[in-house]
């Protein structure tokens, strides 16, 4: 009887782990062709349509660097909200920041505002619960991303990594910051993370709240609608812009997609920054065409400061092939390089929680805004730059010339690539 049981228990978590490791979605397997340019006008058609939500005109974006200027940014927002807050985030930790924002949602909701917070269940599990505790004592709503429960087990490895809070339906903001110490500061040493989030005005801002609404419904069967959450929107100024999701549950494949569209429609640069670079073979393929056909690939990862060290090594695993088309790869010195954004052509600039990984394309619930608009890229190319100069470039010949039991540790990590 011990050994049923023991065999029984052994099925049913080899069981539990396929499916956390599935999609259960047929995955892209070939290439996509290149058709037109990002100059081209088939190419915003084809994004808007192929990934769903539509691009907006009449939109204004900022660009936050760095905690210094994001979280103030945010909380000026929240504190300033009149109707109704919606914020979803992976990280949030119990450190000042974290009760920051805990005592600012608090506050709003016992003027009357609604507020509504979705956090995942992994990455909150460092919250203090004090900071819980004030916030739904004061009204707040509260609710936790996948929570285990025997009715989801299969569930565990699909995580909520988005970044979003929308304030009164009018202001949103985005990117890869979480709410925790490490973000705080201005990337000055290695305990302050170099971080962009951006700060959105227009018409796409409906298109961020109907994302929060997307795992808001998931994870309370409530659905927020009415003027205090979709009120009707002005113009906000000249850039084109949208907001689209990607998740296990449906469409996971979309964001995968959208990399694999605006890497096949560069015609003169890609300027990308990753915190996780570990890109599968479509990813790869794409960015050696590009390169073959002369377009320049520059790419900013994080270096000794990394905080997944198995994720950096099974990214150098995969830089050969790159960099002998002639891909630039720079490790960032000062501390972890966790920004997320892609820049084509000086045209289209993609960021949000998206990492260039396989987790992200395939497993976790991710979100980016995708803006479209030359002024706007060329202020994030000089950001590029001005982090490009604190970063070491590494070459073919000295990625050849690792040592032996460095190369073998990287290949073991790459050989789990799909899970990093």
């Amino acid at each position: 009887m011990l050994v049923l049981g023991i065999a029984l228990a052994s099925a049913l978590f080899a069981v539990i782990v396929v499916l956390n490791f599935a999609t259960g979605e047929k995955k892209i397997e070939h290439s996509v062709e290149r058709l037109y340019s990002a100059a081209d006008p088939a190419f915003g058609r084809a994004m808007g349509v192929l990934l769903g939500p539509a691009i907006l005109h009449d939109n204004r974006f900022e660009a936050l660097l760095n905690g210094d200027r994001i979280f103030p940014a945010m909380l000026t927002a929240i504190r300033d909200a009149t109707k109704t807050i919606t914020f979803e985030s992976y990280i949030y930790w119990s450190d000042a920041i974290g009760k920051a924002f805990a005592e600012a949602l608090a506050e709003r909701a016992r003027a009357g505002v609604k507020v509504h917070v979705l956090l995942d269940w992994v990455g909150s599990n460092k919250m203090d619960p004090t900071h819980l505790a004030v916030m739904e004592a004061a009204g707040v709503e509260v609710r936790k991303f996948h929570k285990p429960d025997w009715y989801s087990l299969a569930r565990m490895n699909n995580r909520t990594h988005r970044k979003v809070l929308v304030v009164d339906g009018k202001v949103g903001f985005t990117g890869g910051v979480g709410i925790a110490g490490l973000w705080t500061g201005n990337a000055q040493d290695p305990q302050h993370w170099r971080d962009t989030h951006f700060r959105a005005e227009g018409p796409v801002v409906a298109q961020m709240q109907a994302v929060f609404l997307d795992n808001w419904i998931k994870a309370t069967g409530a659905v927020l609608h009415g003027d205090d959450y979709f009120p009707a929107l002005r113009e906000a100024g000249d850039e084109a812009a949208q907001m689209f999701s990607s998740s296990p549950s449906g469409g996971s494949d979309s964001m995968h997609l959208m990399y694999l569209l605006a890497i096949s429609a560069a015609h003169h640069s890609i300027h990308l920054s990753s915190a996780y670079f570990v890109p599968d073979a479509l990813s790869k393929r794409a960015l050696v065409d590009a390169l073959e056909r002369g377009v320049k690939v520059t790419i900013i990862v994080p270096g000794k400061h990394s905080d997944a060290a198995i994720v950096r090594r099974a990214s150098r695993a995969r830089w050969g092939a790159l960099l002998a088309a002639g891909a630039e790869i720079h490790e960032y010195q000062p501390t972890m390089y966790h920004c997320k954004v892609l820049i084509v052509d000086g045209l289209m600039v993609s960021v949000g929680s998206t990492n260039f990984d396989t987790r992200s394309f395939r497993l976790n619930d991710e979100a980016n805004l995708n803006i479209y608009a030359a002024d706007f890229a060329r202020r994030q190319i000089e950001v590029f730059n001005a982090d490009l100069s604190q970063s070491r470039q590494i070459s073919l010949r000295a990625w050849q010339r690792r040592p032996l039991a460095e190369k073998f540790l990287e290949h073991a990590a790459s050989l789990v690539g799909a899970q990093l």
